[in-house]
């Protein structure tokens, strides 16, 4: 008989501002095999500068190779000081954040780390502004000033999130003598100091992770090395698992792949809820057909997500209809209360309102993968099967993706999203603020100060009427439209323990949970 094995984790949240020491010297694993697990992943990074990437796959292995002030223990909402030796607002007013750092850290070239590097950390990231960097997620760091070992961040406002921030890839600590301070690094060279060492790097390919003997931080102890391998499909990485190429498989695998999954002794499946959501997003570019709200309305009045998670997806993701998916703080059904069923009347007469005509023609842009293929032209079906719509579609791979969306190439593409830190706030900011990371263009008054106005509350469940609220905006605006939300699988054989902690929903990677048994 053959039993599969299954770990579902609860994603929360927490309370938010975390003060403390904090902080231990990393410790070898048992004496054991000292060969590097194989990891696979379909993830692309798009650049080993934190500055020039806002991406999962990208700061997956900024996780493991970079430090930042503060990080996130496993199942826990609240982070908790790495670099730091301890951080916390000055004063009640939630403006200025101030950390300590370790006295004992080092890059992996041996320099000390001083309060200089992290300013300047945070400084290029802020100055070089990448098309795909994270400076959306700092949208109010005013300034930070270094003294010492002492780093003060001044923010132009109240951010009880801010905490959480300097816990994801966007905190990252890079040397300001290796850095340059106004481009990104381009020679796929990494001078860190968290828990590993990048000790060789083929890009698209692979990249070989060995333990840092000089890491000083939260971690008390780290498995062995690993080698991750890249895959461009989930096919290709179902493929290499099933060849024994890897011991380990996560995101993303081919959901039929999932769906007939069963296990015996040797092979563990752990199944984790997931905040991991997909989004329809609209140019809201002058020029664009989508710049017409109507537009965007009538498509949100025909999308059938049922069927696409159903047919093609397998059941391993569920129809989302909010912002916020399910789990956090404030999640709302917005988009079900406008929009309960396919409707293609309700679409028509939007449209006949606005005086658009139609069928309305648009481009729409997707990431290259059989699944991703099956769902776009899903959604293609849909539309045009109420003569209203046109549809051309683009199929593109991810770094030519997020180069088209940036510049305006496509009328509507989508993008899934991975959230940086626990909280509802990083499904409103980085998505539908003004200067959002989506590059869309949309921007809001309302929705604007709504964000402002849930980055006050250190207690975040005051928060949720203005998080309901945002997402009522959203449901009207439709600027995006949310599409599903994932579960989370990781596959490993039984000579790997730690898997089920891989990954748990706060966006960190922990590879050094992973070692042979």
């Amino acid at each position: 008989m053959r039993s599969t094995v299954r770990l579902r984790i609860l994603i929360t949240c927490g309370v938010l501002v975390a003060a403390g020491v904090g902080g231990w010297q990393l410790l070898p694993s048992d004496e054991g095999r000292t060969d590097a697990i194989p990891v696979g992943t379909t993830d692309v990074v798009s650049s080993l500068d934190p500055a020039g990437a806002y991406d999962a796959g990208s700061w997956a292995i900024y996780s493991n190779i970079y430090q930042s002030l503060m990080s996130f223990k496993p199942g826990f909402t609240t982070p908790t000081p790495d670099a730091a030796e301890e951080c916390k607002f000055v004063s009640d007013q939630l403006t200025t954040y101030r950390c300590t750092l370790r006295g004992d850290l080092v890059f992996s070239n041996g320099r000390k780390i001083t309060a200089e590097d992290v300013k300047y950390s945070f400084d290029r990231i802020l100055k070089i502004k990448a098309e795909v960097g994270p400076a959306p997620l700092f949208p109010t760091l005013k300034s930070v000033t270094a003294d010492g070992l002492t780093v003060t961040f001044n923010l132009s406002g109240r951010d009880a999130t801010f905490p959480l921030k300097l816990a994801t890839g966007a905190g990252s600590i890079v040397d300001r003598e290796r850095y340059p301070s106004d481009k990104l690094r381009t020679d796929n060279g990494v001078d860190a100091s968290g828990p590993y060492l990048l000790k060789e790097y083929k890009p698209g390919e692979s990249a070989r992770l060995e333990p840092n003997p000089n890491y000083h931080g939260a971690l008390t102890k780290v498995g062995g090395p690993v080698l991750i391998k890249y895959y461009k499909q989930s096919d290709d990485l179902a493929e290499a698992w099933k060849s024994g190429q890897v011991q380990v498989a996560h995101r993303d695998l081919p959901p039929a792949f999932v769906q007939g999954m069963t296990a015996d002794g040797s092979v563990r499946l752990t199944e984790a809820e997931s905040a991991e959501v997909r989004n329809i997003n609209f140019n809201t570019r002058s020029g664009s057909v989508m710049s017409d709200a109507a537009v965007r309305r009538a498509v949100a009045a025909v999308l059938d997500r049922p069927e696409i998670t159903t047919n093609i997806y397998k059941g391993t993701v569920e129809p989302l209809y909010s912002l916020i998916p399910q789990g956090f703080l404030g999640h709302s059904t917005s988009f079900y209360d406008r929009y309960p069923a396919p409707d293609a009347a309700k679409a028509k007469k939007i449209l006949k309102d606005a005086d658009v005509e139609t069928p309305v023609a648009f481009t729409f842009g997707y990431r290259q993968g059989p699944t991703y293929k099956a769902e776009t032209e899903e959604i293609k079906k849909q539309l045009e099967k109420t003569g209203l719509f046109k549809v051309n579609l683009v199929e593109a791979d991810w770094p030519s993706l997020q180069k088209g969306y940036t510049s305006g190439a496509y009328d509507v593409y989508t993008v899934g999203w991975v959230p940086d830190f626990p909280d509802s706030d990083n499904f409103t900011g980085p998505l539908v603020g003004t200067g959002n990371s989506l590059a869309n263009n949309y921007s809001s008054k309302v929705v604007d100060r709504l964000i402002t106005e849930t980055q006050q509350y250190s207690e975040r469940a005051r928060a949720v009427r203005d998080f309901k609220a945002i997402q009522e905006e959203i449901a009207k605006d439709v600027p995006l439209l949310p599409l599903w939300q994932k579960k989370d699988y990781v596959l490993s054989t039984e000579s790997v323990g730690g898997s089920q902690y891989l990954s748990d929903g706060t966006g960190v990677w922990r590879l050094w949970e992973l070692n042979w048994i």
